[in-house]
């Protein structure tokens, strides 16, 4: 007999979230946000690192449900493709990266790290960039949106505890220790910008 009953239905949507939850942390990968985060918001109050993670957060979330929600017809209709995306999000973060890697650090205002920032970079393209966005669209399709929606959503849940908590950690290390490390992962950010525009040019000259 065919599985009509609600529990029936309710099984088989946790099954398919728990599937595709392990590929869409992976793509999100938090534990990259998270030191890059520390490091952005060092000079930042713990009021002010919550607001920033909050943005960070909420944006991620709208921009992963548009995907997530109508699959790839945002991409046609706006005529554009995830390595695009890759190539758009690439030259934001290197531009990041190496005002932080080159700038002293004493140079840098505030001001420049404000409450945008947790819309662009640190919601997207870090929380949710080109390959949480690809990895929703295929998970959609082969698994149904409403568990990629949940998976989805248990991991940004997962992404605000860890951003909410590194307050904590920040409080901990020396302040010579944070900027060093700051050092490091804005390095590392050149790195993930650089990998975004060689997969994003390497696609379009495969494509010509």
């Amino acid at each position: 007999m065919p599985r009509t009953s609600i529990g029936d239905a309710v099984f088989e949507i946790v099954t398919q979230t728990a599937e595709v939850f392990v590929p869409i942390f992976v793509a999100m990968s938090p534990l990259t946000v998270l030191p890059i985060f520390l490091s952005m918001t060092e000079d930042m109050t713990h009021a002010e690192r919550g607001s920033i993670s909050r943005r960070a957060v909420v944006t991620a979330f709208f921009v992963a449900l548009v995907i997530v929600a109508s699959g790839q017809a945002i991409f046609r209709f706006l005529s554009i493709t995830v390595d695009d995306l890759r190539v758009a999000g690439g030259v934001i973060l290197f531009i990041l990266a190496l005002h932080d890697l080159v700038l002293a650090r004493e140079d840098r205002k505030r001001a420049e790290v404000g409450q945008d920032a947790g819309v662009v970079p640190l919601g997207t393209p870090l929380i949710v960039g080109p390959a949480t966005m690809t990895a929703c669209v295929v998970l959609a399709d082969t698994h149904g949106r409403l568990p990629v929606f949940f998976s989805l959503t248990l991991n940004l849940i997962l992404t605000a505890v860890m951003l909410h908590y590194a307050d904590r950690l920040h409080s901990f290390v020396r302040p010579s220790y944070v900027r060093a490390f700051g050092k490091v992962m804005s390095l590392f950010l050149a790195a993930i910008a650089v990998a975004m525009l060689r997969t994003g040019i390497s696609a379009f000259i495969r494509g010509r």
